[in-house]
């Protein structure tokens, strides 16, 4: 299976540590040219391209961007992908950052949105997870510790491959619905980087309060903001306050 990953940032080199360390082909993009990826291309393996280069002949394209850059990408980007081609939004929308964006304020969820803005579906998946645990948390199958993500996707097909390559990367993972509804793994849910167990995030998934996403969203992220560089299990139980 041959990879792409475009946006380089602190989330994204885990993933790409990641599906090559689990034996994954992955070519790698940025908004500055593939020069500036030569040290991690150096420490990974991955190879640097373009981001009309990074769309061809790829099984998986991850998107791990912030909600501001979606619109930056290059108009009809993946014209140049295969029609079978899945693409995972792994990015979340926080206003502070990426500026208002109106449609999701008014409840356009934040896929939903993404969709439009690069004219393809998308399956939602990783942006529930803090970059050290995604790095650190692994399990093997079976574990009770193992962590559990959720998947949202309108395609069923395309989720039962993410759900295969999460397996491989050491997570569980559960289906979350369709696109309309990935508002339930959002920031502000509880199960946003609270690390749950596939028991955990099923419940959790259907306890979740649309109406008290942008309220927890603040508490969580200045619970975040307050811990400065902690461990990853540190990180998730701050954010498991929140909901007791």
């Amino acid at each position: 299976m041959n990879i792409g990953v475009i946006g380089t940032g602190q989330i994204g080199e885990v993933i790409i540590r990641k599906l090559q360390g689990a034996g994954y082909s992955v070519k790698m993009a940025n908004s500055r040219g593939p020069d500036s990826l030569r040290d991690l291309a150096a420490a990974t393996g991955a190879t640097p391209v373009s981001l009309e280069q990074v769309v061809r002949s790829v099984d998986i394209l991850f998107l791990v961007l912030p909600q501001k850059a979606i619109p930056e990408l290059p108009k009809g980007l993946l014209r140049n992908a295969k029609q079978d081609t899945i693409v995972i939004d792994v990015g979340n929308y926080y206003e502070f950052r990426d500026g208002r964006i109106d449609e999701i304020e008014d409840g356009l969820t934040e896929s939903e949105w993404v969709e439009r803005q690069i004219d393809w579906p998308v399956v939602k998946v990783l942006n529930s997870i803090y970059a050290k645990s995604l790095a650190e948390a692994a399990r093997p199958s079976g574990s009770i510790e193992r962590v559990a993500l959720p998947i949202s996707g309108d395609n069923p097909r395309s989720k039962e491959i993410v759900a295969r390559l999460l397996d491989r990367l050491g997570f569980d993972s559960v289906d979350a619905g369709t696109i309309a509804e990935s508002w339930r793994q959002q920031p502000g849910s509880p199960v946003y980087c609270t690390n749950p167990t596939r028991s955990e995030l099923e419940l959790w998934l259907k306890k979740v309060d649309r109406s008290s996403l942008a309220g927890n969203k603040e508490k969580g992220l200045s619970a975040h903001l307050s811990l400065g560089d902690p461990d990853y299990q540190t990180q998730a139980n701050a954010y498991r306050a929140i909901f007791r």
